[in-house]
């Protein structure tokens, strides 16, 4: 029993930056690995980048490697998403979820979703 809140989306021009967040609920933040998901408008849902429960692990899409960093608060429930310069094609809405164990970049795997944050990137 997780509600996940996302916020810091907007419009940004091409090699700009944005920092997501992305608010638990509960006292057992600490013990959930959480992710990042992406959705363009027409496309499926796509894996962006993992952390593990003590933030001390974090694993990326190759699209975004280099680029994207995630990290975790625990002592705040708050997981962040650093997104450096950005691209056209990394215009979405981006979702935070946490599951229980550890399924890395499979989004079955997760229990949890916030409700998502639109990112837009300009030409």
């Amino acid at each position: 029993q997780v509600q996940l809140v996302e916020s810091g989306g907007g419009l940004v021009q091409a090699g700009g930056s944005l920092r997501l967040s992305c608010a638990a609920s509960g006292r057992t933040f600490s013990s959930y690995t959480m992710g990042w998901f992406r959705q363009a408008p027409g496309k499926e849902r796509d894996f962006v980048a993992a952390i593990n429960r003590s933030g001390t692990s974090t694993y990326y899409v190759d699209s975004v490697k280099g680029r994207f960093t995630i990290s975790r608060d625990n002592a705040k429930n708050t997981v962040y998403l650093q997104m450096n310069s950005l691209k056209p094609e990394d215009t979405a809405v981006y979702y935070c979820a946490a599951q229980s164990g550890y399924g890395g970049r499979y989004q079955n795997s997760y229990d949890y979703w916030g409700q998502g944050t639109q990112v837009t990137v300009s030409s």
